[in-house]
This record gives C-alpha cells, sequence and structure tokens, in this order.
C-alpha cells in the first residue's frame, strides 16, 4: 500500500476462542490484517473459517479473546456496548444478506430510518434518502414496498439505507446470497462504483470467490488464519 494512504482498519493478532463443552474451539486463530480508506476489501472462507466472526468483531458486535482492533484510530476492544453502539451510528453501514427492510415502509421510509436514531428532522432525513436512491438507480420504486420489488432492487435499497449515514466503513456479509448471478454481478458492481465515488470502505465477507473478484484486495481465511492476500491480480503467500 502506498504510504500516503490513510488506515482505517488495523488488526493485529486477533485470538476468539469458544468453549464447546471440553472443547476449546479456536473461530480466529492469530489474524492481523490493514484496510485502507476507500479500498473494496473481501474476506474469503468456507463456513467455519471464521470470516463472519472476523466481521462482527470488526463491527464490535463480538469481543476478541485476545487481540487489538483499531477503527479510524479507536481501539475497539477496550470500548463498552454504549460506546461500540454510538461509535457504529457515527462511523459504520451494514449491508445484510436478507435485506433486513421494513415491510410496512416504502423504498424512502427504510432508506431514512436510521437517520431517524441520529435525530434528523423528517424533511431533510427524506431528501437524504431521495438522493441516495437516485445513486444506486431506483428512480422509480422509491414509493414501492419491499413486496413490490425484485431481490435485486431491495438490495439497492439495503445499500442506499448503509449508505445514507454517509459512513467512513460499510460491512456486507454475504450481500448477494439471496440473488441469482446476473443481480448479484449487478449488486456487486454498484458497490464498487459507490465506493469509488464516494471514497468509502468496504469490507464484505463472502464464501464466494467469483464475487470477492470484484474487490481491490481479497482475504483468504481458513481455520481462522488469514492464509492469502491477492492484491489486484497479484498474489503474495503469507
Amino acid at each position: 500500500m502506498k504510504q500516503n494512504q490513510q488506515l482505517v482498519i488495523q488488526v493485529k493478532d486477533l485470538y476468539k476462542i469458544y468453549r464447546v463443552g471440553d472443547t476449546r474451539v479456536r473461530a480466529l486463530n492469530g489474524v492481523s490484517l490493514e484496510i485502507y480508506k476507500g479500498e473494496f476489501c473481501a474476506i474469503v472462507g468456507t463456513s467455519g473459517s471464521g470470516k463472519s466472526t472476523l466481521l462482527n468483531m470488526l463491527a464490535g458486535l463480538e469481543a476478541p479473546t485476545k487481540g487489538t482492533i483499531v477503527i479510524q484510530k479507536e481501539h475497539m476492544e477496550n470500548k463498552n456496548e454504549n460506546q461500540l453502539v454510538a461509535f457504529r451510528r457515527k462511523h459504520i453501514g451494514f449491508i445484510f444478506q436478507s435485506f433486513n427492510l421494513m415491510g410496512t415502509m416504502n423504498a424512502i421510509e427504510n432508506v431514512a430510518l436510521p437517520l431517524t436514531f441520529q435525530g434528523m428532522e423528517k424533511k431533510e432525513r427524506l431528501e437524504k434518502a431521495n438522493k441516495v436512491l437516485d445513486l444506486v438507480g431506483l428512480e422509480k420504486c422509491k414509493k414501492h414496498r419491499p413486496t413490490q420489488m425484485s431481490g435485486g432492487q431491495q438490495q439497492r435499497v439495503g445499500v442506499a439505507r448503509a449508505l445514507v449515514v454517509e459512513p467512513e466503513i460499510i460491512f456486507a456479509d454475504e450481500p448477494t446470497g439471496n440473488l441469482d448471478s446476473n443481480t448479484s454481478k449487478e449488486v456487486m458492481e454498484l458497490m464498487q462504483k459507490v465506493v469509488r465515488e464516494q471514497k468509502q470502505t468496504l469490507v464484505m465477507v463472502t464464501h464466494d470467490n467469483h464475487l470477492a473478484s470484484f474487490a481491490d484486495r481479497i482475504f483468504h481465511i481458513m481455520d481462522g488464519k488469514i492464509t492469502r492476500i491477492e492484491d489486484n491480480r497479484t498474489e503474495k503467500d503469507i
């Protein structure tokens, strides 16, 4: 990485050990990585590799057994639950596999919802939601409820909802897991475009190597360890 790039996420020697009966399971086994501003990074691995555990820790949803997680120069592992909630609201957007849209709300209302938690006035909320829906190509679906939209359109609403809070970092967990391959490609291209244009950092977890190929860098994880990093089609072994 270039020296002038801003470090956004730094993970050092991260361990997560679960007790299952008398057995100790190492979900993460000494993970270290660095992610920079404006990067689209994918964490790829099979089921049980530790990828979702790693994402949960980066997002402050789970505490590590050992190790440090520094995001935007703040130590996540030292924060209490209230501090983590406040940090996520200010800095982080989420894109979920299952869309997680409110069925009783239309697209604009769904996108504006996170701004309600920030105490923003209704008029301003709806204006921002309107603009972001244009950005993700949903000019014609703004008044549609989730049941009136295709899976791809619903996920675009999900992307818009993550973007509306203007987060520095977006975490995406298997964001195209419920979509067919053509729609998945469209959503990935949209996410790629948005990250480049908005200069945001996107960290995506997936089991799909093809989807991961849309990322700038790919972290391969196996048995709780990063085994390889692919960087713009040049590979280096760890």
